[in-house]
């Protein structure tokens, strides 16, 4: 089988895309990805059996949503055109196309018409997520022609993978067929995430946030409560793992606090170094607001922790109580940086805790992660292209 990924992301930190693509390539299909590109890459390399094409390069400097449409646009016309050149010297079986944008199924025009499925997956729904970054009322006329592109984009697609279970309900009442769409959480990849030795602590106790920095997940929460708890945890440090438009209000943010020696902010590291990190924490935060978006939004981060053996923190979301329970992960009231603190403070003393949130996780990881969950995924690109699937 010939596939192709297609997205408006950097492939190699993009656990989702990656999974996909790698897990095809390793049973023997001829994968490639079209994605951005960073100023270190060349425009095509090969990454576990998978040909990247860096076809665009992105700084996250974005001023409003003109500027952010701008180089959504610039991204699916070229992508389009690469897509089809490819498509018409080889002719791939199905093109799996990444949202946001939802409209970047589209590119996949020419493929579509000349036979190939295409699958449109929705990493995070549009309308709400749009409403979220720049601030729009879901009453307004630019939410609902997102949701008319959704219908659309749905409509266009052979099939639409939703990236949690409360989107999957929101999705099939407004603007896909439950027969059209499944949904495929960001179940953890073992070979990546996994738990291993430890290096032995200077006496610090680390706790870490890794992911995108913007405004609805939250981080600057963390930075509030690490500043809080100054006298009585005086060993918690805090790292930062990642970007995005918040990364510089972060770091002010760390410095009126006095927090320099306390708070680290790195910036974007491939998933390897980001697991290698991880593996050496203490404690996990996803500390994302309760808004309309981040209510919703399932973060992967925490089962990635789950998987290293990492106690977890997280905000008491609605997509997060779905999923997990207080024997799976310590939570506290989204947005209150006093119950934040306070539950970081009891991890920091409970040894006992954090071994007993320890040995839940890693049972409710032997169940839900890629390697037993895959198949979902495989299954769903065999029956489109109509091969056997499990040899039936």
């Amino acid at each position: 089988m010939r596939v192709c990924m297609l997205a408006y992301t950097f492939y190699e930190t993009d656990n989702r895309v990656r999974r996909y693509a790698e897990t095809l390539a390793q049973r023997g299909d001829d994968v490639d990805a079209i994605v951005l590109r960073r100023e270190a890459n060349a425009p095509l390399f090969v990454m576990n059996g998978v040909h990247v094409y860096g076809i665009q390069k992105r700084q996250r400097n974005e001023l409003g949503p003109l500027s952010y449409l701008l180089k959504l646009l610039l991204f699916f016309f070229r992508s389009a055109w690469v897509l089809t050149l490819h498509h018409l010297r080889q002719p791939y079986d199905v093109v799996h196309v990444h949202s946001v944008p939802d409209f970047q199924v589209f590119a996949a025009i020419v493929p579509r018409l000349m036979g190939a499925k295409v699958i449109l997956d929705i990493h995070d729904i549009i309308p709400e997520f749009y409403a979220s970054k720049f601030n729009i009322n879901e009453s307004s006329l630019t939410f609902r022609a997102l949701l008319l592109v959704e219908r659309l984009s749905g409509a266009f697609s052979n099939h639409v993978i939703i990236a949690n279970h409360l989107w999957y309900d929101r999705l099939t009442r407004r603007s896909v067929p439950p027969k059209k769409c499944t949904a495929i959480i960001n179940y953890p990849d073992l070979s990546i995430f996994s738990r291993r030795p430890r290096n032995a602590k200077n006496g610090d106790f680390v706790m870490c946030y890794p992911g995108t920095l913007n405004w609805h997940q939250g981080v600057d929460l963390a930075i509030r409560a690490v500043a809080t708890l100054r006298e009585k945890a005086p060993h918690l440090k805090l790292l930062i793992i990642g970007d995005g438009p918040d990364r510089e209000k972060l770091k002010v943010l760390v410095q009126e606090h006095g927090l320099g020696e306390r708070v680290v902010i790195s910036g974007v590291v491939p998933l390897e170094m980001v697991a290698e990190t991880m593996a050496g924490v203490d404690l996990g935060v996803v500390p994302k607001r309760k808004d309309s978006f981040g209510n919703e939004a399932f973060s992967t981060k925490i089962m990635e922790f789950m998987a290293m053996g990492v106690p977890v923190v997280a905000s008491r979301t609605r997509i997060d109580q779905y999923y997990f329970n207080e024997h799976l992960v310590q939570f506290f009231e989204s947005e209150s940086i006093e119950d934040l603190a306070l539950r970081i403070l009891q991890l920091v003393d409970d040894v006992e805790r954090r071994t007993v949130l320890r040995a839940s996780a890693l049972k409710f990881i032997e169940v839900n992660n890629w390697d037993v969950r895959k198949s979902e995924y495989l299954d769903l690109v065999d029956r489109l292209v109509h091969r056997p699937v499990n040899g039936v």
